[in-house]
């Protein structure tokens, strides 16, 4: 390594540190959560990004303003249509989001957002950041709030993992000192652990879950997960009546398949890497990626996502007509509760529950075999008025 290659690295490493402090201080400045009852107007926005993203994010959003029919004539829900967010117009001004789908996005209060496509090594892209990524720092929805339940086998999970730092926090910003050496950061600060620990600890109680895990590998990554353990279990003694205990991520990975073990789970706290990860696996029990959605929540704004990708060989072989709007509309559900719709909220989550797993008169299998995303949207809004006569 020569001089000049490490007082490079040493420069944009001292530039990261005075960014993430500014960010840090951002968050002390902090207002309290938008309160939606005192809003004239709720905005929704629905962005489809790319891929098969368009198509469920489309079915979800009509089968949104079914529910909300009445909401949306009166004024008081309006629905806005949000284009930009395809690679190819990423990667035209090479933003992960193009200014004005920015300012678009922040119009709203909150988003329906379909998958997006990530340039990874190997692919015809260049090395973008991330639109989920960039998304959520811009916005900042430190919160990733992802449910998994199947009743018959005791799994009622609800993971809160940390969106806006961790391993992700500034992923594109590695240095490459040489080419034998190269370095990514891994970024936690005391503010952003605290909102993310009393989110989770606030609604085990508000639901009376009884156990709040924080999930960690604090025995080796010691300064950072060491912070945000430490953290997080100070919060939870704020909280006596839930019992406060602390997993090693490899082996909570392990656990959620112990069919006697995994039934104890009931709140996560995650960083933002670990919650990735495992609540892809925790998926699996419920019906795989693509049954589950996601709630990306901050003080202001809030997004609401499938946990799947953009499956662009579904596209390319022209079977984008079968893609499974399940997950999406399970964000749904989520979205529909965040804005104090929680009948609504309930009517779809009992609907979806009737349409995968007990009647399953539709199924989605993403070919010609199976039903197409519209017809499932039909089946899901069928089964909301038999619900409601």
């Amino acid at each position: 390594m020569t001089e000049e290659n490490l007082q490079a690295a040493l420069k944009k490493f001292e530039e990261l540190v005075r960014e993430q402090s500014a960010r840090s201080d951002r968050i002390k400045a902090e207002k309290d959560f938008i309160d939606y009852d005192k809003l004239d107007k709720i905005i929704i926005g629905v962005c489809g990004g790319d891929g098969i993203g368009p198509i469920i994010t489309k079915e979800s959003a009509r089968v949104l303003e079914y529910i909300l029919a009445d909401e949306v004539k009166s004024g008081k829900v309006e629905f806005r249509t949000i284009d930009g967010l395809t690679i190819e117009n990423r990667v035209k001004v090479m933003k992960a989001i193009p200014d004005d789908v920015l300012e678009e996005l922040k119009a709203c209060h909150v988003i329906l957002k379909g998958p997006t496509t990530t340039p990874q090594a190997g692919d015809p892209w260049p090395n973008i950041e991330s639109a989920n990524v960039a998304m959520r720092k811009a916005l900042d929805l430190f919160a990733n709030v992802r449910p998994v339940k199947v009743k018959e086998q005791g799994i009622d999970w609800t993971f809160f993992r940390e969106n806006t730092e961790g391993a992700y926090a500034v992923g594109s910003k590695g240095v490459n000192v040489d080419d034998d050496l190269a370095i990514d950061f891994v970024v936690t600060t005391s503010e952003g652990s605290e909102r993310i620990a009393r989110l989770a600890y606030d609604y085990a109680r508000k639901n009376g879950k009884e156990r709040v895990s924080i999930i960690n590998k604090a025995n080796v990554i010691k300064t950072t997960d060491g912070k945000f353990l430490r953290i997080c279990k100070k919060v939870g003694e704020e909280y006596p009546e839930i019992i406060t205990d602390e997993w090693y991520i490899d082996i909570t990975t392990a656990k959620l398949i112990d069919e006697k073990r995994r039934k104890d789970f009931k709140v996560f706290i995650l960083p933002n890497l670990y919650g990735d990860i495992i609540t892809d696996e925790a998926a699996e029990f419920q019906g795989g990626v693509g049954t589950a959605g996601s709630a990306n929540l901050g003080k202001r704004y809030a997004m609401f996502e499938a946990i799947h990708g953009s499956a662009p060989r579904m596209i390319r072989e022209g079977r984008g007509q079968y893609a499974d709007p399940c997950s999406m509309l399970r964000a749904s559900v989520m979205l529909l509760s965040h804005i104090g719709k929680q009948k609504e909220a309930d009517l779809l989550e009992r609907a979806l529950d009737i349409c995968m797993f007990e009647e399953k008169k539709l199924r989605i299998t993403g070919r010609e075999d199976g039903a197409t995303c519209s017809a499932f949207g039909d089946y899901v809004m069928e089964t909301v008025k038999r619900l409601s006569e």
